[in-house]
């Protein structure tokens, strides 16, 4: 299992896409400033941090509040074999919420929750970007 990124829930997409890009410098892996989604990586580093647009997430879930006092981030965790993971940790426990189910043509993923109701969605990726 590999980090991914750390996700960050948003509602003002352009404003915190702006902000990570201009104030902070960091470099956007594409352009998308109205989102719903983007990915900065620093220099060197493979994980990131994204942003996604709140009200998007909540429709993929289909119960996640998008107000701004809804679920705010989650961790992302890139696995090889999504199927295998998620039957591993539900055996061991583990309550999902969400798949596995492809997000794009590029990847599956699936959602759980720990103890303290933090969202933590598996990855597997499809397609790797080039």
């Amino acid at each position: 299992m590999e980090l991914s990124q750390v996700r960050l829930l948003v509602t003002d997409f352009p404003g915190c896409y702006r902000f990570y890009r201009d104030v902070l410098g960091l470099k956007p892996q594409f352009d998308a400033e109205d989102g719903p989604y983007a990915k900065f990586t620093p220099d060197g580093g493979t994980a990131g941090i994204a942003l996604q647009d709140r009200a998007q997430l909540a429709r993929v879930l289909g119960e996640l509040d998008a107000e701004p006092h809804g679920h705010r981030s989650l961790v992302a965790l890139r696995v090889d074999d999504i199927d295998r993971c998620c039957e591993e940790f539900a055996a061991r426990g583990a309550v999902f919420v969400h798949g596995p189910v492809p997000m794009t043509d590029r990847m599956r993923v699936a959602h759980l929750k720990d103890p303290e109701g933090n969202l933590v969605e598996l990855q597997e990726w499809l397609v790797l970007r080039g």
